[in-house]
């Protein structure tokens, strides 16, 4: 590549960076030889926004408050000041709120959080609630259901933002409900919100609000929602089972590729990547580059490890003609590395998206965090096999009439695909993905790879 970039299908390379300035990422210096394009997502501007500055008119409490400073000009993300709140250690409701506010529609809206928890050890779950009549009435959004051995989307110290779509309210009380479509009862009339805060009843949790914002949600660039459908780990099978089946409906993939694996065993060849690509239309994506990189997982890794294997991978896409900029965590792993550099942030050095595998709220547009985005694992039409049963996506109600009705960037990661029944919960029969094809060509709902829904909205 001589004179800094050259055009490699759709993606310029970009020049060698500058060196390192302070503030670099986990202190790395060797420059990334393609870094992402810049296809960011565009940032969404509120049309209602409550960012607890000076006046704010929130209240912190609950049973489960210790103290609280509704003014905290100590740490902040905007403005001069957040609130702060620490629970008191007892399992039970600590809350930030205001009732009897000037009634919204949040019609075609999605609620944009931003929010920050000191050290999660002792986090149980934080949970949203939107009504009417001092909450009488009420909405309500399970955000985050902290684990102790997954990745969290949550973690300590980090200033976090989350989107809140319909197609994820899990419960309704009083006067509200959801159908058994999904639908909620009443897009309007909500004059009370409350972001709450539960302890683990191990010890307090020290928490701070900044924003509570209604943004455009998903519905304003997908009418219908958007289904990508993601295969990790290179399987042989996404080409001689998937494709076939997915070619009928015109639906593409993507695949998140682990370079060591292709060309050997059961797993895809380079000549059916590029034909999947340049003759079905889907996405050649990243996973590792090295398998034992993709065994161990990023965390298990130095800072310098992580970033070799990323933009060994990367080179090995561009080199061989794939283009695209996403990627996905082996096993869904984002947290520090052993040296203690957050494996997202190293992840931006080489792509312009990463991959979870948290479903607790489904993706929107744009996604929140486009270095975490959410998605569904472990479908499959077995029997006492654990995972995702198909039956949750097809069935009435399900992800699918949620998406399609209510709108979500409803990402699946699949991984082997087999000809008779599955055996764990990383495989699904032909039939079964037959039968989630159908349903989702049934409902109308538009396919695209992470690039092209990505494309839609940046």
């Amino acid at each position: 590549m001589a004179g800094g970039g050259a055009w490699l299908g759709q993606v310029v390379a970009q020049p060698a960076a500058a060196p390192a300035a302070e503030g670099a990422i986990g202190g790395l210096t060797t420059p990334p030889l393609y870094a992402p394009s810049g296809r960011r997502p565009k940032y969404r501007r509120a049309s209602w926004s409550q960012q607890f500055q000076a006046s704010h008119g929130w209240t912190p409490g609950g049973a489960g408050t210790a103290s609280a400073e509704a003014n905290d000009k100590s740490v902040f993300v905007r403005g001069t000041q957040s609130v702060r709140v620490t629970t008191n250690g007892s399992g039970k409701q600590s809350y930030v709120r205001r009732t009897g506010m000037p009634a919204v529609s949040m019609s075609g809206k999605m609620i944009r959080l931003v929010f920050r928890v000191d050290d999660v050890t002792n986090l149980a779950k934080l949970v949203f609630y939107l009504g009417s009549g001092s909450l009488a009435n009420h909405f309500a959004w399970t955000l985050h259901t902290h684990s102790k051995t997954a990745a969290n989307y949550v973690q300590s110290g980090e200033w976090v933002t989350v989107h809140l779509q319909w197609a994820d309210v899990n419960a309704a009380a009083g006067t509200y409900s959801i159908g058994a479509d999904g639908k909620p009862s009443t897009k309007t009339g909500f004059t009370d919100m409350s972001f709450a805060v539960y302890d683990n009843a191990g010890g307090p949790v020290t928490y701070r609000l900044q924003a509570v914002e209604l943004i455009p949600d998903t519905v304003s660039v997908f009418p219908k929602g958007v289904v990508s459908l993601t295969f990790d780990d290179s399987h042989k099978s996404i080409h001689d089972l998937a494709r076939p089946v997915m070619d009928r409906y015109g639906f593409p993939g993507t695949v998140y590729n682990i370079a060591d694996a292709i060309g050997t065993g059961n797993f895809l060849t380079l000549n059916q990547m590029r034909s999947m690509q340049d003759f079905s239309g889907w996405e050649m994506a990243g996973h590792s580059y090295a398998n034992a990189v993709h065994t161990a997982s990023y965390p298990k890794l130095t800072a310098e490890q992580a970033d070799d294997d990323f933009r060994k991978l990367r080179e090995w896409l561009v080199s061989n003609g794939f283009t695209s900029e996403h990627f996905a965590y082996p096993h869904g792993a984002f947290q520090k590395t052993t040296d203690g550099v957050p494996v997202d942030q190293i992840a931006s050095r080489h792509f312009t998206t990463a991959r979870s595998i948290i479903s607790e709220t489904i993706e929107s547009f744009a996604p929140a965090m486009p270095y975490r985005l959410k998605a569904l694992t472990g479908i499959n039409d077995g029997t006492g096999i654990g995972g995702t049963a198909l039956s949750k996506l097809t069935g009435a109600g399900g992800r699918l009439d949620r998406c399609v009705n209510s709108g979500d960037w409803l990402i699946l990661c699949l991984h082997k695909v087999t000809g008779g029944a599955p055996a764990t919960s990383t495989e699904i029969g032909k039939s079964g993905l037959e039968t989630l094809m159908k349903a989702i060509d049934d409902r109308g709902i538009p396919v695209l790879t992470v690039e092209e829904a990505m494309a839609s909205y940046t």
